[in-house]
């Protein structure tokens, strides 16, 4: 079903001259530096793929389906000043062709630190080589969201921290409760 979607998407999009760009990642959680660099995305193309990837290598606390809904929770939100939201589950594939798929000429990127950006400039290097069609935008993060990284929420969460800061009410609920399902397992 997800490709027949994607399909209607890339159609639509280049009937309609709509710029469209992807934003992928695992999104486990999405934090608010996320949705920071959507809000932020938005103002450069009409339609954002927001691409929830498996994620298998990271070992996610959420699963694909609970990552996937989360977005879709968030979307209506982030775009009341203009734009669409779509949200794909973005399985084993090259991100290129995920790409290729929606229909996105760019694909959207964030930055917190020079070590995002060398991982992300050797990922750009082999996705040029790929799909020199396909442009990849970097958005630095915004100041108040550098330090935010899911993989440092979850761990506020599993030491009882507040996530509050960090976190849409709705994301941080989950998270919480997620927390506490694995602490009581434990014991």
């Amino acid at each position: 079903m997800a490709k027949k979607t994607s399909a209607r998407a890339a159609a639509k999009a280049s009937l309609t001259g709509k710029r469209v760009g992807l934003y992928p990642g695992t999104f486990d959680p999405p934090t608010l530096g996320h949705l920071d660099i959507v809000k932020r995305a938005l103002k450069l193309v009409d339609h954002l793929v927001i691409g929830v990837g498996v994620g298998t290598g990271k070992n996610p606390l959420f699963s694909f389906e609970e990552r996937v809904a989360m977005w879709q929770h968030e979307a209506g939100v982030l775009t009341k000043d203009g734009g669409t939201i779509e949200v794909q589950p973005f399985g084993n594939a090259l991100q290129v062709d995920f790409a290729r798929s929606v229909g996105a000429s760019i694909v959207v990127r964030g930055l917190r630190a020079m070590t995002d950006f060398e991982y992300e400039f050797q990922i750009v290097g082999m996705n040029q080589r790929l799909a020199p069609d396909i442009e990849t935008v970097f958005l630095m993060a915004d100041p108040r969201y550098l330090s935010i990284a899911s993989k440092l929420v979850k761990e506020v969460a599993m030491l009882g921290g507040n996530v509050s800061p960090f976190l849409t009410p709705h994301v941080a609920d989950l998270l919480v409760k997620r927390c506490k399902e694995l602490a009581k397992k434990r014991k």
